[in-house]
């Protein structure tokens, strides 16, 4: 029986999640960073699955209570109440045991970690910057609209408008597990500016979406570090050109997975007051030499699941931006909506949600639960 595979897989949960709830408490624990951290995680995580177990019990008890009226009961009333225990009981269950198992497959340690967001013009020229651009006013209101941080570390404008490159700094709750979905080529295709006889150009942008990194989970020589300063420039008073606020780091770092040193070159030109410049030009440092000692745990993740969502390879195009249709496809899943406009102010919540039932629907069946 279903219910039978269910619970035989929720065997051990409630004692574990007694075990963690135990544990996050101990002050051994707490000054582990990195141990508390997991196992807070892994609480969180337990906290869901059990308030879903206790929630299947339940259901199951309602239907074997009202099974038992219905064989014993004559009376109508209680024969009536019991048969709409039954359907109720039998018409919630399928929806939690989806939940259940969805819940039972291990959960990508990363999601719950805020995001580094890239994005950088391709090929096209000025176009392609424009278009980066128009991707970033878009990614900022659909993060506005979930009410999450969004701020510029960096940036290099287009000499038309746009961006050559533009880094987010983006925090809220589960920011990487839901932009990870972004991460990969977008083309465009419209009559661009610059052209003079209407014809339609096709351009591109690559966004990169990177787990922030915990000062905890990378190791960096400080003292290597070499820092200089600059005079930021912008809009903003008259502070802006006159005081050395931006900065910039380069530090020499061995690439494990090739033994390589290579050079880090970091700018931070996001506030006005140096030393926060210098922390988020540090985080940025942590993130990306995060993402490059990740790689084979990523790329080993690829080659175990190359699902039709996430198959790890950034330089894969992922979605094309049809002006002269008003259409947006999505080529991972086949998803086409003709509502550019909507989705260029930062309505992309609908594809995501697509994108995420899809990749469900394959962890699901290589779980085999």
């Amino acid at each position: 029986m279903a219910e039978k595979s269910i619970l035989d897989n929720l065997d051990g949960i409630e004692s574990r999640f007694e075990e963690v709830s135990t544990l996050i408490t101990d002050p051994a624990v707490i000054a582990d960073m990195k141990r508390y951290v997991h196992l807070s995680r892994e609480y969180k995580d337990l906290e869901k699955l059990v308030d879903m177990t206790h929630r299947y019990r339940t259901l199951l008890n309602d239907i074997s209570e009202a099974k038992a009226i219905l064989e014993t009961e004559s009376d109508a009333d209680m024969r009536e109440m019991a048969k709409a225990q039954l359907d109720e009981a039998n018409e919630a269950i399928p929806a939690l045991e989806e939940q259940i198992k969805l819940q039972l497959i291990p959960a990508d340690p990363e999601d719950s970690k805020n995001a580094i967001l890239e994005i950088r013009g391709g090929t096209g020229g000025d176009e392609a910057a424009i278009f980066a651009g128009d991707l970033f006013k878009m990614y900022q209101k659909y993060c506005e609209s979930r009410g999450w941080q969004f701020n510029v570390t960096g940036f290099t404008e287009g000499t038309a408008g746009g961006f050559k490159e533009v880094v987010v700094a983006v925090s809220g709750e589960g920011v990487y597990g839901i932009l990870k979905y972004e991460s990969g080529v977008h083309r465009v295709q419209r009559v661009p500016a610059t052209e003079t006889q209407g014809r339609v150009h096709t351009s591109a942008a690559t966004v990169a979406v990177l787990p922030e990194a915990q000062p905890f989970e990378v190791e960096i020589n400080e003292g290597e570090i070499k820092w200089d300063t600059f005079r930021s420039g912008g809009a903003g008073g008259q502070n802006v050109n006159k005081v050395e606020s931006g900065v910039r780091l380069r530090y020499n770092w061995r690439n494990p997975n090739t033994g390589v040193v290579e050079e880090i070159l970091i700018e931070c030109t996001e506030t006005r007051d140096q030393p926060k410049n210098k922390e988020r030009a540090l985080s940025r440092l942590r993130t990306f030499i995060y993402d490059k000692e990740h790689q084979k745990y990523i790329d080993d993740i690829a080659s175990r699941r190359k699902t039709m969502v996430s198959t790890g390879d950034r330089s894969a195009k992922i979605r094309t931006y049809n002006y002269p249709q008003g259409r947006i496809t999505d080529h991972r899943i086949n998803y086409t909506i003709y509502n550019l406009p909507a989705f260029m102010d930062g309505q992309i919540q609908d594809c995501i949600d697509h994108l995420i039932i899809a990749e469900n629907a394959e962890r699901l069946k290589e779980s085999e639960l």
